[in-house]
């Protein structure tokens, strides 16, 4: 099914749109990159906070892992409780970096975190997809998703469109050839990506009401956002765990005929990651592996970067995890007990 195919939910079409809105945004937002690239390192921050939740928080991961591997930038996050429950916002912050990450831009939290960031001292960058949002009008640099109306409760294209905007600004910032050329294709490679056919992960899956979902470097936010989806689309119990911390603990939760589904990375962490899928497999796991090692049962992307293939995982992941629900009986329009705006203190 290609991407401009008619779905049958809400979720579907809008993840559909997630390759062409990709290659929109980077048209799109090629100047402003350009001057915030300019600007970060100017600043050369000694360290980065992000600001996220939900799904948005796993883009923040993405953009930790990437921002400490490619531009050696420590980075944290930030609760925004600190700001909103707490009032203790580090005075410490100046010179800091601060990625804020939010589909609607209009969450009050992160607003008043962001605000409280930039009043310490931050520079603080938005990435949102309303450009008329109060937490756009909080940043010193602006970097639009251009992902376009998004109605489903659960984030696709926008969640996609996040984790294009952080490789692409890492990309500016360091100007990194390969992960630009993996970058001027991304189009085609997502559209290939909604396009692999996961339908063998389908029966497995719809009989389970708990499941372990595995990741690593620049998977392991792709896991998070996955298990994420596993709960509120389908509603399954799915935890994320790096494949580097599975062995203090939930490890000994596994035997024989357990669930598993893996994202292998594409990168130097690759070796080991296939290593404890063995073990877990030695244990009697039963394993549902997504990469381009031999041992894996789901097609990979084959991109030309590690971080540009996980992207396209997780678009995959997306059409596999909404035909699930249907094949459960459920609505993944109407996951329950949840809205597009989230409300925390």
């Amino acid at each position: 099914m290609s991407a401009t195919q008619a779905a049958s939910s809400q979720m579907l079409r809008e993840a559909a749109e997630a390759p062409r809105r990709a290659r929109l945004q980077r048209v799109r937002n090629r100047d402003a990159l350009h001057d915030a690239a300019r600007r970060i390192r100017a600043l050369n921050p000694p360290f980065a906070i992000t600001i996220a939740r939900g799904s948005s928080d796993h883009a923040a991961s993405f953009a930790k892992h990437l921002f400490e591997t490619r531009l050696g930038i420590p980075t944290l996050s930030q609760s925004p409780s600190l700001a909103t429950l707490f009032k203790a916002t580090s005075p410490r912050l100046k010179g800091a970096l601060a990625l804020t990450i939010s589909q609607s831009g209009r969450s009050p939290d992160l607003i008043e975190t962001a605000a409280a960031a930039r009043a310490a001292g931050a520079t603080v960058i938005a990435m949102v997809n309303d450009e008329t949002s109060p937490l756009a009008q909080e940043a010193d640099i602006l970097l639009p998703l251009h992902a376009g109306e998004e109605f489903s409760v659960a984030a696709t294209k926008s969640f996609v469109a996040s984790l294009v905007a952080v490789a692409d600004l890492v990309c500016a910032v360091k100007a990194d050839e390969r992960l630009a050329k993996a970058l001027d294709e991304i189009e085609p490679v997502l559209e290939k990506a909604w396009a692999c056919d996961w339908s063998a992960a389908l029966a497995p899956l719809s009989a389970i009401d708990r499941l372990l979902v595995l990741g690593r470097g620049c998977t392991l936010p792709i896991a998070g956002e996955a298990a994420l989806k596993f709960k509120e689309v389908a509603r399954i119990h799915a935890e994320a765990f790096s494949s580097a911390e599975v062995a203090h603990g939930p490890m000994a939760l596994i035997g024989e005929g357990d669930p598993v589904f893996a994202f292998a990375p594409a990168d130097a962490a690759r070796d080991s990651f296939v290593e404890r899928l063995g073990s877990l497999r030695e244990r009697g796991a039963r394993i549902l592996s997504v990469g381009s090692a031999d041992s894996c049962s789901l097609s990979a992307i084959g991109a030309r970067d590690p971080a540009v293939e996980a992207i396209a995982m997780i678009l995959s992941f997306y059409r596999l995890v909404e035909a699930l629900a249907h094949r459960r009986g459920l609505d993944p329009d109407r996951p329950p007990h949840l809205s597009k705006v989230t409300r925390t203190r």
